[in-house]
């Protein structure tokens, strides 16, 4: 192929890739929603939980009562080979749920020390069970049949924002389209061969036009019984108005009939109730998905929409006994290039049954918190920066300040010099080093290079944050 062609099949693949991103991502037009999503833009650093009665087994969530078979949900225990009694003694599971131990305080203000800004807990997994007070089903915490009945914080989606709302958290409610509980989604009549409905929808409008009224008055209590809920995050992406497109998460699994809930509808109800509310129809590329949720993954560059990378702390969403979580050195990181890039991290705690978390994800809070105490004015209310990324440095800026910020090596000491390549301060603009005091620099050759007495090295704090004047 000749350099020309070369050339221009380059721009052709550039162009359509640009065109896809536009297509998927609509900018709202409700003037409170925009403003709804500025604020949000600017909160950078939220908490999500994955918490429910499958936390007594410490499996995949919900997903192991789902049939297909996946290397990440493989069931275990003695009803393994055996999908319906495994997944009756799953549903026992409600009669024996009683965590004790839950304390919203607690993990709001350790949230808060970390500099976490919004809160998104799960009221709703795939499985249906109801971690709030919903009249819609029994099948929730608030019923006699669940032994947390009887405790005075029974409804835990409401002591959770309320909690959180007096440490000045937003709230949000994530909230599963697919319902497996329900028989209107799940037919008894039928099989359950994969995650999605298991009948034509079409052809049995009636008893889907009963699953979409259910999920319109399960979301209608969310929306005005919990005080201000500020965004609505919607799982499952297989709920969708089109069979044709696959699920973003798995693009294997087929949808093989069109599940039309009823977005505008949902939408125009909870905008009514509350007014700016944002609307995250995860992988539904359309109107009502007012961000974007790349999942445990952060994209390469900045994208030319909202976004939110959720991630989990540990290795699993929901809590697993000895499970594995990140260093605070990785997801000090981890959050400095999401904000960078100009997303928000969104990082996952799961509780264990009893209602509590990990020490780990304690210790990892206070030291995430730590490091934020002196390095906030970084990652708060901040902007991309040309050139977002050279090398270890990351780069975000506000009105005020441009920000490069030096993502160090584990144990490393702060170096007496730093070159900062493709990179120009203003003339004559000081320099700052968060926690250190000023320093000097010289310019040559578009690079920057930042001389610090041998007075300012200091042991390892993850990373250290340079503030030019803007």
């Amino acid at each position: 192929m000749s350099r020309k062609k070369i050339i221009i099949a380059l721009i052709v693949a550039l162009f359509n890739q640009t065109k896809a991103q536009i297509q998927k991502y609509y900018y709202p037009t409700d003037s409170a929603v925009v403003e709804s999503l500025n604020q949000w833009q600017q909160l950078k650093f939220g908490l999500l939980m994955h918490w429910g009665p499958y936390s007594q087994w410490g499996v995949v969530e919900s997903w192991s009562i789902c049939s297909e078979d996946e290397d990440w949900c493989v069931r275990r225990g003695p009803f393994a080979n055996d999908y319906e009694a495994y997944k009756k003694s799953y549903e026992q599971l409600q009669h024996t749920f009683n965590p004790t131990k839950f304390d919203p305080d607690k993990w709001a203000e350790a949230a808060a020390y970390a500099g976490m800004k919004y809160v998104i807990f799960t009221t709703k997994h795939h499985d249906g069970f109801c971690m709030f007070d919903t009249k819609f089903t029994n099948y929730k915490i608030t019923d006699t049949s669940c032994p947390f009945y009887y405790n005075t914080k029974a409804n835990v989606t409401a002591e959770i924002f309320k909690s959180f709302r007096t440490k000045g958290f937003k709230t949000g409610a994530y909230f599963s389209k697919p319902d497996w509980h329900n028989h209107d989604y799940w037919w008894p009549k039928f099989a359950t061969p994969n995650r999605c409905s298991n009948y034509d929808t079409k052809k049995y409008a009636g008893k889907w036009q009963a699953f979409e009224d259910f999920t319109y008055n399960q979301l209608n209590e969310l929306t005005t019984q919990y005080g201000k809920v500020d965004i609505l995050w919607l799982d499952g992406g297989q709920v969708r108005p089109d069979s044709t497109v696959t699920e973003e998460e798995r693009p294997w699994i087929k949808v093989p009939y069109p599940q039309e809930i009823n977005m505008h509808r949902i939408a125009a109800m909870a905008r009514k109730n509350q007014p700016g509310i944002l609307m995250v129809d995860r992988s539904v590329y359309g109107y009502y998905q007012n961000y974007l949720t790349p999942e445990q993954q952060i994209p390469d560059a900045p994208l030319n929409y909202p976004w939110e990378t959720c991630l989990t702390m540990a290795t699993s969403w929901s809590y697993v006994a000895n499970d594995t979580y990140k260093s605070t050195h990785q997801l000090i990181h981890t959050l400095v290039d999401i904000v960078a890039k100009g997303g928000n991290l969104l990082l996952n705690i799961g509780p264990d049954e009893k209602g509590q978390w990990h020490n780990d994800a304690y210790m990892r809070l206070k030291e995430i918190g730590n490091w934020m105490q002196q390095n906030q004015s970084c990652i708060y209310s901040t902007t991309v920066s040309p050139p977002y990324k050279s090398d270890n440095i990351c780069f975000t800026k506000n009105s005020k300040h441009i920000f490069a910020i030096y993502l160090a090596k584990e144990n490393e000491p702060l170096p007496e010099q730093i070159e900062i390549k493709n990179f120009v301060p203003r003339k004559n603009a000081t320099l700052k080093i968060l926690g250190c005091g000023k320093a000097t620099y010289t310019i040559k050759n578009n690079h920057t290079y930042v001389k610090l007495p041998a007075n300012y090295i200091k042991p390892n704090s993850h990373a250290w944050v340079l503030q030019f004047d803007n």
